[in-house]
């Protein structure tokens, strides 16, 4: 994923067809590096652009959506509005490839005279800035001050020249040719794609990859492929080729932008139609507005919510870590009392044969009836034999109370250990905040957090994962152990088929059947959705146990989530879920 030269390419482009000759309504600054510009078009209508110079998240846009602005407004917006204020767009341009936006203004000043000022928007990464220049191309103010003790580079102060950092030395993929891109190619021992993005100004690694594709080019390949084999020439022209189509589209505007998706999530978008990866996982838009607002609404909504479970995860990852040293410390002391039968067989053997042991002897053999042996057996030289059987029985009997009670407490510990690790991969599955709501109140039911004083249950408005496989069948996947129970217990019916992931955490899988036989291709997408939403989801493979609903059974008292069964089919299955559709 990249704001790269081509997207902000796309960007300028719709910005020209709606923007030009429009005027400046309002200014807002609702967080500290965002500015929200309210424009009265040529046309009569009305566009929102939106301006973020975030370290991590530097982005311009149009949308609909408007954002609450603090009561006071910051100095950087008051200066906006005192100059800008019913300014007119005259022209809105890219620098070559570079990922900055100039927005050119022309207004009247105090005294009536016409002015001309520019907004530049630099998309940036931790580099991000909002600067507003004069015609003069000094600095007047900017939304983020850089000073020389930050930046040797660049100072980005009022009354500073403004100028583009010369950072890297990049060619401008716009007006390159062949001799020049064989020059920077060849001269480069790294792979190919590398070799695209680190030497031309706006590429990013997803389009340098997708040139390799449409040039049919390996793309991890090293460029010494051009200069060692017979023919080499032959394909780096079709490189060349493919590099020259894709920046014809970039001077032409014939942009067609797409998110990729993968397993239902955001995963890249670019201003070109990624031909590399499947149909069935990309999404095209008709404006690079429209994909940029829900591209980073969705990744938003994800980061919001690894924010919001970042307490949870916590809790659980702490309990589960105390859980562990207490199960890793039982079953030492487990092993440990597998010394308690051959202390009963000590113990019987001196009782038998005791009455031969001479005063103040360390050791006695004896023969072992139980194995036909001859053993030594240690002696306290102190003791008599049968006071040495006591003292060996004694020893017998504390063991094996020791293994009676850890038999019952490594079981209910290990029982935990699963049930935090399911709360784990819940808390991995969840996507939105409602999602959190029956995982936090799992943790209070199970004591790992305290209700607040009055507090009464949340709502639940969460609901299963709900699937549709090629052939037409319904398929649920239980968010965390509360909805397993449900989805298992509740809603499936007994010839319905359940899945689960074999021995590990994860959810409960349910295809409705409604008395129908299931085709083989639904068996392994329900398996795939168990593989996904499970621990193993990173796993090339992972084995899913599956069987009819009527054959699972939860044991009295066990926890949430937690089931048993005996007869079930199993398959290893890969955990690609992306041509599974969501409903």
């Amino acid at each position: 994923m990249a704001f790269d030269g081509i997207t902000v390419a796309a960007v300028v482009k719709e910005l020209r067809e709606n923007l030009l000759g429009g005027r400046i309504y309002k200014i807002a600054q609702p967080e500290s590096d965002e500015l929200l510009l309210t424009i009265k078009t040529a046309d009569g209508g009305q566009k929102r652009l939106f301006l973020s110079a975030g370290a991590s998240l530097p982005l311009i846009y149009l949308t609909e959506a408007n954002k609450q602005s603090p009561m006071t407004a910051p100095g950087f917006c008051m200066l906006l509005r005192k100059h800008l204020q019913n300014g007119r767009i005259t022209d809105i341009t890219q620098p070559g490839l570079e990922r900055i936006v100039r927005i050119h203004i022309e207004h009247l000043d105090e005294m009536g005279d016409l002015c001309k000022k520019t907004l530049v928007v630099e998309i940036m990464g931790k580099h991000s800035n909002i600067i507003f220049i004069n015609e003069d191309n000094k600095i007047i103010d900017s939304i983020k001050h850089i000073s020389g003790m930050v930046s040797s580079v660049r100072e980005v102060l009022p009354g500073r020249d403004y100028f583009i950092p010369l950072t890297q030395d990049k060619a401008d993929p716009l007006t390159t040719t062949y001799e020049s891109f064989k020059s920077l190619i060849t001269d480069k021992s790294m792979p190919v794609f590398k070799a695209l993005y680190s030497s031309y100004t706006g590429l990013s690694p997803v389009i340098a990859n997708e040139i390799c594709a449409e040039g049919r080019v390996d793309g991890d390949s090293s460029t010494a492929v051009f200069r060692e084999t017979p023919d080499g020439e032959a394909q780096l022209m079709q490189l060349f080729e493919a590099f020259d189509s894709v920046m014809k589209r970039v001077k032409e505007g014939n942009f067609k932008p797409v998110i990729v998706y993968e397993n239902g999530a955001p995963a890249e978008f670019a201003a070109l139609p990624l031909l590399s990866f499947s149909g069935d996982n990309r999404t095209e838009f008709i404006s690079i507005s429209a994909l940029l607002e829900q591209y980073y609404a969705q990744k938003n909504q994800i980061t919001r919510v690894r924010q919001k479970s970042s307490d949870l995860r916590r809790i659980v990852q702490t309990a589960l870590e105390r859980n562990i040293k207490k199960y890793d410390l039982q079953v030492k002391q487990m092993q440990d009392t597998e010394k308690k039968d051959k202390y009963k067989v000590y113990g019987e053997l001196l009782n038998t044969y005791g009455y031969n042991v001479a005063p103040g002897a360390k050791s006695m053999e004896a023969l072992n009836y139980y194995t036909d042996e001859v053993i030594t057996i240690p002696l306290d030289p102190l003791l008599s034999a049968s006071e040495n059987a006591k003292k060996y029985f004694e020893k017998y009997g504390k063991l094996k109370r020791t293994y009676e009670a850890l038999s019952t407490l490594t079981l209910e510990v290990k029982e935990e250990i699963d049930h935090l690790e399911s709360i784990q991969t819940a808390l991995d599955i969840a996507l939105l905040e409602e999602d959190l709501t029956q995982i936090r109140e799992e943790l209070i039911e199970s004591s790992y957090i305290r209700r607040k004083g009055g507090a009464k249950k949340v709502k639940v408005t969460s609901r299963p994962f709900h699937y549709i496989s090629s052939d037409g069948f319904h398929i649920y996947v239980g968010k965390n152990n509360y909805q397993n129970d449900e989805l298992t217990f509740k809603f499936a019916t007994g010839n319905d088929w359940w899945f689960h992931a074999k021995g590990i955490p994860g959810s409960h899988v349910v295809v409705k059947t409604n008395g129908e036989e299931l085709p083989d291709t639904t068996f392994e997408e329900a398996a795939r959705l168990a593989a996904y939403y499970s621990k193993g989801r990173d796993q090339e493979k992972v084995e899913v146990d599956y069987l009819q609903k009527k054959n699972v059974k939860k044991p009295n008292g066990s926890k949430p989530g937690f089931v048993v069964y005996y007869t079930n089919y199993s398959m290893m299955i890969d955990t690609d879920i992306s041509k599974i559709r969501q409903l």
